[in-house]
């Protein structure tokens, strides 16, 4: 059993609203730098809310969304916190997952979370995908987290920098973190039905509970902060690179991967439209646009 948890989760949850503040004024810094012919976009905050079966408050949070940018065509930095009790699949799932005891007997939950997405203007820059949580019920706590890079046109000197930052995060937490979390971030953003990966990786994990809170919240604060640096020098690289119309369909198509794996396969999508969240917040990943044939 753990205890209710209320310091640890309100540190939680204030510290994923200030890293979205963070985000957010650095993303509207770059669209201020890029020179376009319309305006910098800015990013719009909605609150969404979340009720429980009878009618009573269950949390929620904020979409804090731009699109339509003069470097970012969509990007999502959305902060949740929601608690109620788990319904029965939730509840199956968790147990199977994590091996707890007692869930049918007390399946009250609390979770929080930051969860980034954005897709770009030019086809040279790459989509990438950032989300920290806890979660906790009156039997176990965890974290989870990580963040992974998705271009549509690989450059092998991003995909490293991208990694290297990932590395610099996890080595103050042990020596071979970063490779188990790669792998694991590898093997979860594997798309079974089209045989490949949908991006080129990053770290990932989940269920993170070492015994030990301070140290795993520590570990997902440097995961957070490890994302601005590993990103925004890439997208100043890029942002002005020509493209073609050639370009943006193989973009386009990318997309197309992005959508099937968090539609079919993606975690977090499953669980906020089981627990009755905001649907709008819930799909904010999805790409304004996309191509199939």
């Amino acid at each position: 059993m753990t205890q209710n948890f209320e310091d640890q989760k309100a540190q939680a949850s204030s510290w994923f609203r200030q890293l979205r503040d963070e985000i957010v004024s650095a993303f509207h810094d770059l669209e201020d730098r890029h020179t376009a012919a319309y305006p910098a976009g800015r990013v719009e905050v909605r609150k969404t809310t979340r009720s429980a079966d009878d009618g009573t408050d269950a949390g929620g949070g904020e979409m804090s969304v731009m699109r339509g940018g003069r470097v970012f065509e969509k990007v999502g930095v959305n902060i949740s916190t929601v608690y109620g009790t788990l319904g029965e699949r939730a509840q199956s799932a968790m147990a199977a997952r994590k091996g707890i005891p007692g869930m049918k007997d007390d399946p009250r939950f609390w979770a929080s979370g930051i969860s980034l997405v954005a897709h770009m203007q030019n086809p040279h820059c790459p989509a990438v995908h950032m989300n920290t949580r806890m979660f906790w019920t009156p039997h176990c706590w965890w974290f989870g987290g990580g963040a992974d890079l998705n271009p549509c046109i690989e450059y092998d000197e991003d995909t490293a920098h991208f990694h290297a930052e990932m590395q610099s995060a996890c080595s103050p937490h042990g020596e071979t973190l970063y490779d188990e979390l790669k792998k694991w971030a590898d093997e979860y953003f594997y798309i079974p039905h089209r045989q490949r990966a949908r991006g080129v990786g990053g770290i990932f994990y989940d269920d993170r509970n070492s015994g030990d809170w301070e140290a795993d919240f520590k570990l997902t604060q440097d995961v957070g902060k490890a994302f601005l640096p590993a990103f925004l020098p890439l997208i100043d690289k890029r942002r002005s690179t020509p493209w073609d119309e050639a370009d943006k369909d193989t973009q386009l198509r990318h997309r197309g991967l992005y959508a099937e794996y968090n539609l079919v396969y993606d975690r977090g999508t499953k669980f906020g439209l089981e627990t009755g969240h905001d649907p709008d917040a819930v799909l904010m990943s999805l790409p304004p646009m996309a191509k199939w044939y």
